[in-house]
């Protein structure tokens, strides 16, 4: 895992080109966004980023079937290696679980849960929002993917047994129907196709045993690397700006967000020079910094906010950060600016 989500770039490109073919070209659909044109030469977005990119497409597009049409357009090429390795799967629901294992190199903005009952098998998505709360042409994006996939893999139409999503309708019945091809329900407890297990269980036609474990060494040895470039400097610090608070996050927090032990975490810190209390250090110092120099507060309540006990225990820190105590700093600096 990461400490922020973020989404690989064949994603993004899936939002940008359905856009397109809907007349909205990416430099409006970025500008829309507020999102630079430069960002399409990243790897990955962060999760955010792709929130407002979702929410820039419904409105310039004005389509409310934006997200079913999305989906319906995604294969495997959309996720490049991953996508490989699922076409070499021996049976969907191999496939499926290889999506489970290989989730992050697509997107960690969610996850998907297999629910097997006797016939039939759910698969339950959870999506993990960033600040940003997802628009729903996301989730029902996913959910056609997942029947487009499926569809595109095996050679035939889908057809689900079910589909139901805990938000509201957005389009009309029919767009659903051309998607889905089964009934449809909306505000439901979770959303989540259901499989029927004949369907999960049919031998693929492109399935190719060697050809597997090439791709599947292919994938894991980029989720590796993908894993091992977590726990940077600049993610830890921004997750940890915006998290301190009167309670302080811990490491131990850090390392179970990122699913690693504090000890693996503190190893990479310090492979890049760093230390866990060292960046909390610097980021309490920027934000006291700032609340000093660009607010009225008082000093205790800026004490507080920053997850210090005692106001003199702040006064030391600041002294420590600036060589000042925090009234002279103030004041120091609002003669400076007169």
């Amino acid at each position: 895992m990461t400490l922020e989500a973020t989404v690989s770039m064949g994603w993004v490109n899936t939002v940008i080109g359905a856009a397109e073919r809907l007349s909205v070209d990416t430099d409006t659909l970025l500008a829309e966004a507020g999102i630079p044109a430069s960002a399409c030469e990243l790897e990955r977005w962060p999760i955010d980023d792709i929130t407002r990119l979702w929410h820039a497409a419904e409105r310039c597009t004005g389509d409310p079937g934006f997200g079913l049409k999305v989906g319906a357009e995604f294969t495997p090429m959309s996720i490049s290696g991953v996508g490989f390795a699922l076409q070499s799967a021996a049976t969907l629901r191999e496939a499926i679980a290889m999506v489970q294992r290989f989730q992050r190199l697509i997107s960690d903005g969610g996850r998907f849960q297999i629910v097997a009952g006797n016939t039939a098998t759910w698969l339950v998505y959870h999506p993990r929002q960033g600040k940003l709360a997802f628009s729903p042409h996301q989730i029902e994006a996913v959910l056609a993917s997942v029947v487009g996939f499926a569809s595109w893999v095996t050679g035939t139409r889908m057809q689900p047994a079910r589909v139901q999503f805990s938000q509201p309708r957005l389009g009309p019945v029919q767009g659903y129907q051309t998607v889905f091809n089964c009934p449809v329900e909306f505000e439901q407890a979770f959303s989540g196709v259901l499989v029927e297990n004949t369907v999960l269980d049919q031998p693929l036609p492109q399935a190719d045993p060697q050809l597997a474990q090439v791709h599947e060494r292919y994938t894991s040895a980029r989720l590796k690397a993908l894993t091992m470039n977590s726990a940077s400097v600049a993610e830890l610090q921004r997750w940890l700006a915006a998290r301190v608070g009167p309670v302080l996050p811990r490491r131990a927090d850090a390392a179970e967000v990122l699913g690693i032990s504090e000890r693996t975490l503190a190893r990479r810190l310090r492979d890049q020079g760093h230390t866990f209390d060292g960046l909390l250090d610097e980021v309490r110092r920027q934000k006291a910094l700032q609340a000093v120099a660009e607010t009225s507060a008082a000093l205790p309540e800026i004490a507080e906010s920053l997850g210090f006990a005692e106001v003199s225990t702040f006064y030391r820190a600041f002294k420590r950060w600036t060589g000042s105590p925090p009234v002279r700093w103030r004041k120091q600096l609002g003669q400076s600016r007169q």
